[in-house]
C-alpha cells in the first residue's frame, strides 16, 4: 500500500479510511523508520500524507511509538511550515510571494483573498473548502503575479480577477 492513496480524481483518500486504520499505516511506517537516524521529519511527512495533518493524537501517537518525547515531536512540527495541525480545506490556494511576485502586486493578492475568504494565510476557511497559504517562489517569475490552486497555476492575476478565479472551484 502506498503512503499517499488518491482516488481516480487525484484527491487524498485520507477521509476514506478510519482513524484506527491511518494510525495503523502510520505504525507501519514508523516501524520501517524508527532506528534510522534523523527519520521523524521523514515520519512526519509520511503520517501527514496518510491522516491528512497532524492534530497532538498522532503526535502523541508518534512519539511513543518512536520513543521520543511528546515536546521533540511537537517543536518540530511547529518549527516547519510544511507541517499542518489543523484539517486541510478540500483545495490549497498559494499565493506566490518571491521577488517578482510581491513586486508586481501579490501582496495585494494577499489582502484581497483575506477578505473574500475571511481567513488569514495559514488558515482554512470555516466549510473546509479552501486552506489559504503563500509560496517563496513557484517558479514563474516572467507571469508574475502568479497564484496557485491545487496544482492549476493562474498568472498575472490581479485582485479583480479573484472572485471569477474562485468561482470555478
Amino acid at each position: 500500500m502506498s503512503v499517499k492513496e488518491k482516488s481516480d480524481h487525484g484527491m487524498c483518500i485520507c477521509d476514506e479510511e478510519s482513524t484506527e486504520q491511518k494510525l495503523a499505516r502510520i505504525a507501519e511506517v514508523i516501524e520501517r523508520y524508527k532506528n534510522l537516524e534523523g527519520s521523524l521529519i521523514q515520519v512526519l511527512h509520511m503520517s501527514q500524507n496518510i491522516f491528512g495533518f497532524l492534530p497532538m493524537e498522532v503526535q502523541k501517537f508518534i512519539a511513543e511509538k518512536m520513543n521520543k518525547p511528546l515536546s521533540e515531536v511537537s517543536g518540530v512540527v511547529t518549527f516547519y511550515s510544511f507541517f499542518s495541525t489543523v484539517p486541510p480545506g478540500k483545495h490549497t490556494i498559494r499565493v506566490c510571494m518571491g521577488t517578482a511576485c510581491y513586486v508586481r502586486g501579490g501582496k495585494k493578492i494577499v489582502e484581497r483573498l483575506e477578505e473574500i475568504l475571511d481567513i488569514r494565510v495559514g488558515e482554512t476557511t470555516k466549510d473546509r473548502k479552501f486552506t489559504f497559504e503563500v509560496a517563496r517562489c513557484v517558479g514563474a517569475c516572467g507571469l508574475a503575479p502568479v497564484m496557485t490552486i491545487d496544482d492549476v497555476v493562474y498568472k498575472q492575476v490581479n485582485p479583480d480577477k479573484l472572485e471569477l478565479i474562485l468561482a470555478k472551484y
